[in-house]
């Protein structure tokens, strides 16, 4: 498991015999490897991986209005209305990065969040876990951007969230964040 920091959920123990695990790529953001793995039927392959760090999803609401970011997203090539999200720290709770990521994105303090849901993602090909946070009672803060942050913030009725949050262009954790918390009667 990578020291960088950042939160890495741990992997449970394999079910299958992995009988070599390699990293060959590594970056400051990812690494990427395979496990060489016996499979039921005797068969071995390789499972190519990348591990990305922990991550939060903020579903903010305040005035009956979601909280969201807009930014240009340059790996894909497209700007995207997101919820405030961000890395895990090294020994910080999903509730506690929440409240740090909706801080330094929009400049509001939340005075309540509560974990609604974590998720493995992409299992197929990633080892990251993302947790999605709800947060109210927002205040007025400092917003503090990161260097590589050119982001605005937004702010949109929460009768609409769903049809915004399934309006192209779109991304996973948006969806996945406000679905959840509409299911949760949040929204």
């Amino acid at each position: 498991m990578t020291d960088d920091g950042r939160r890495h959920d741990p992997l449970a123990d394999p079910e299958w015999p992995v009988l070599e695990s390699a990293v060959e790529y590594e970056t400051g953001w990812f690494t990427g490897g395979y496990d060489l793995v016996e499979q039921p039927n005797g068969t071995t392959k390789r499972y190519y991986w990348a591990e990305l760090a922990t991550a939060v999803v903020v579903v903010a609401v305040t005035d009956d209005r979601l909280v969201m970011v807009e930014q240009y997203r340059p790996t894909i090539r497209e700007t995207q209305l997101e919820l405030p999200a961000g890395i895990v720290e090294a020994g910080e709770s999903f509730t506690h990065a929440a409240e740090r990521e909706l801080r330094e994105e929009t400049g509001f303090e939340a005075s309540s969040t509560s974990l609604l849901q974590e998720v493995w993602c992409t299992t197929g090909m990633l080892r990251h876990r993302r947790g999605f946070v709800f947060a109210e009672g927002l205040s007025p803060a400092d917003q503090d951007l990161d260097d590589n942050e050119f982001l605005q913030v937004r702010a949109i009725p929460l009768d609409e969230a769903v049809d915004v949050a399934r309006a192209q262009p779109t991304n996973d954790a948006t969806v996945e964040g406000i679905l959840i918390a509409h299911d949760e009667g949040l929204l």
